[in-house]
């Protein structure tokens, strides 16, 4: 079988720039002439193996960061956004691929211009007669720029993990040991029966927490404030890293680093990582372990990407009961859908009937990439009768080919092909001409209307 060439010119490019060399020095350092270099960095010939190697000796260069995956995530991205009924065609995957692999800043630059239309549209769209002569400017979406900051970074920060991870190195019992962190530096940690989840009272240095949260869900918030007491000056420095374009963006992202050295510190990434490796993956043995939800465990999952120490490639979603994707990450070839819902076909729409319960999938996309998927749903209780309950599903997957390192694939048929479910990403840009559970036509066919004949769908696509 003929082994697939690597094109990577633009992580070679930044690579040479990180480093701080010339292409002459840089060539010179990797062994080879100028102008192959030259040719290599523009994607006019592939990655040698002798590249490769040098790479990793000369610089200790993690070549599984030469794999595809940010440019399939924005290979994806694109075919999504130039779905739009607003473009009038569809350019060819291959030169998708080749924008996102040869130019990945204009592509970031063309998704930003797509983003802003959507938010314009909606906009407009959706103001009143009433407001026509006021001010009709649409403000940034600072949750899609920081979901998309995230996304880029395969949702791991590893200046934010490693200090994480000296915090939860120090004890056995991270709940102490997050009491104890407090308290070194004036904050006492109370219960609270009314009130939110989680107050900082700064005058008196009192930290107030729910006494109806779950005791994960309190040790998890101890953690998120330490972050935002103790480690701001690390934040804050990569913040300035992402360069957001408003304040609002930055907070939010501000909140959501620290959130991440909150799960960093609660399942510290090495033990973690063993222990998931020990376990099989198991869910349930892995929370306990670390005094964790399922949520917080299957989170912290995906986001096993260090460089030299990777973890199985997740993705992970959280979905509504309308279908809305509300948290994504996918360090697979499996992406998701930008806007809307996600293919109805999913296990995870499937959760909230079998509550408290895992389920299982086996699964092919239009690609023909298999994947396992575990499903569940995650309920949020308001904590008094009367409130309101919050209901989520959320998924967690990886390619089929690590389903030997899961104790959820036992059992499992991997070896049939009908064992698989055909799923797809969204309609609008799904290849498959022949599914029950279409909404809309897909952009790229041609559809043929049939007065006389009725199928599972009312028309047939080409």
């Amino acid at each position: 079988m003929a082994t697939k060439k690597l094109y990577a010119g633009a992580k070679l490019r930044e690579t040479r720039q990180r480093v701080g060399l010339t292409q002459k020095d840089f060539a010179a350092q990797l062994g080879v002439s100028l102008p192959y270099l030259n040719q290599m960095e523009n994607n006019n010939r592939p990655v040698s193996t002798t590249v490769v190697l040098a790479l990793a000796q000369e610089f200790g260069f993690d070549v599984t960061q030469l794999a595809s995956g940010e440019a399939e995530r924005m290979t994806s991205d694109m075919r999504e956004a130039l779905a739009d009924p607003v473009f009038s065609g569809m350019p060819g995957l291959a030169d998708l691929r080749l924008v996102a692999a040869n130019a990945p800043a204009l592509a970031r630059a063309f998704l930003e211009l797509h983003s802003a239309y959507r938010r314009t549209n909606e906009r407009l769209a959706s103001l009143d007669e009433a407001l026509g002569t006021g001010d009709a400017q649409t403000p940034q979406s600072p949750w899609t720029e920081v979901r998309d900051f995230f996304h880029y970074c395969d949702n791991y920060i590893d200046a934010v993990d490693r200090a994480a991870e000296g915090l939860g190195n120090t004890s056995s019992n991270t709940q102490e040991c997050a009491v104890e962190a407090l308290g070194q530096i004036g904050v006492t940690v109370v219960d609270s029966e009314d009130g939110p989840l989680r107050r900082l009272d700064r005058a008196t240095g009192t930290l107030h927490l729910s006494s109806r949260a779950p005791p994960e869900t309190r040790t998890f918030q101890m953690l998120l404030q330490l972050a935002l007491l103790t480690q701001d000056k690390l934040l804050e420095a990569t913040l300035d890293l992402a360069r957001f374009h408003s304040g609002e963006a930055r907070a939010i992202a501000k909140i959501g680093l620290a959130n991440y050295y909150a799960g960093a510190a609660l399942m510290p990434y090495a033990a973690f990582l063993q222990a998931a490796r020990d376990c099989r993956h198991d869910l349930e043995i892995l929370a306990h372990r670390f005094g964790a939800s399922i949520e917080q465990v299957c989170h912290r999952l995906s986001t096993l990407q260090r460089p030299g120490a990777k973890g199985i490639p997740f993705f992970f979603v959280r979905v509504d009961q309308a279908g809305t994707i509300t948290k994504r990450h996918s360090a697979t070839r499996m992406q998701f859908a930008r806007y809307g819902g996600a293919c109805p076909l999913w296990n995870v729409h499937r959760a909230f009937e079998t509550p408290g319960r895992f389920l299982r999938q086996l699964a092919e996309t239009p690609d023909g990439v298999r994947y396992i998927n575990l499903a569940r749903d995650v309920s949020k209780p308001g904590g008094h009768f009367g409130a309101p309950v919050r209901r989520f599903a959320i998924a967690l997957g990886c390619e089929v080919r690590h389903a030997p390192a899961l104790v959820y694939a036992d059992t499992l048929d991997l070896s049939s092909p009908a064992a698989f479910e055909p799923i797809g990403i969204s309609c609008r840009i799904c290849e498959r001409t022949n599914c029950h559970q279409r909404s809309i036509p897909p952009l790229e066919r041609r559809l043929t209307i049939r007065p006389d004949a009725r199928g599972v769908l009312p028309y047939e696509v080409g």
